[in-house]
C-alpha cells in the first residue's frame, strides 16, 4: 500500500515538473529597441519625464512655457550637448532628409497645419515627443489622424551612432 502511495506521489510530481510547453496561441514579439536606438529613446523619455506637464507658450524655451522648436532645441542642448538653431524653419534645413518609414530616435519630424509648421523629435515605435498647442508637452503617434494628415518632412540632423548617451 505504501508503495503505490510513493509511485501514485511520483506521478503527480512528475506532471508538475513537465518541461514541455503549451501553448493555446502564438505570442506576439514584444518590440525591442536595443544599442544605440534604444539608449535614445530611454533618454528622450527620460527628457519628457523632465517637462510633462509644461504648458505651450509661443516664444518660450523654458519649464514656464515652450513652443515645439524650443523644445526640441533644450532637449538637444540638455540630453546631448548638440546645438540646433531655434526655429522650425531652421531646424528643418538641418542634416539629412528623412523617409517616413526610415525614421530612427533622434529624427526630427515636422508638420505643416497650414497656417503654422510643428517639429517634434521621433521616439520610435510611431511615436514623437512634442509641445501640442492645446496640451502641453507631450507624446503623440504619427498614425494620429491629426498628424497623419498633416505630416510634412522629417530631417536626421546627427547620425545616432555620433551621439555620445552619457545621461543615462
Amino acid at each position: 500500500m505504501r508503495i503505490i502511495l510513493v509511485l501514485a506521489l511520483l506521478l503527480f510530481l512528475t506532471g508538475c515538473f513537465s518541461t514541455g510547453r503549451q501553448v493555446t496561441q502564438p505570442l506576439a514579439p514584444a518590440p525591442v529597441v536595443t544599442g544605440v536606438q534604444g539608449d535614445l529613446r530611454l533618454v528622450l523619455e527620460q527628457q519628457f519625464e523632465n517637462w510633462a506637464g509644461t504648458p505651450y507658450r509661443l516664444g518660450g524655451q523654458d519649464k514656464r512655457g515652450v513652443d515645439c522648436s524650443g523644445l526640441v532645441q533644450n532637449i538637444f542642448t540638455d540630453a546631448f550637448d548638440i546645438q540646433l538653431p531655434r526655429t522650425t524653419s531652421e531646424q528643418v534645413s538641418l542634416g539629412q532628409p528623412v523617409q517616413r518609414q526610415a525614421l530612427q530616435p533622434l529624427d526630427l519630424v515636422f508638420f505643416n497645419t497650414g497656417r503654422t509648421q510643428h517639429v517634434g523629435i521621433y521616439l520610435g515605435q510611431g511615436e514623437f515627443l512634442h509641445a501640442s498647442t492645446s496640451r502641453g508637452v507631450i507624446i503623440s503617434k504619427l498614425d494620429n489622424p491629426y498628424w497623419k494628415r498633416n505630416y510634412w518632412t522629417a530631417r536626421r540632423p546627427v547620425e545616432p551612432t555620433q551621439i555620445q548617451v552619457a545621461s543615462l
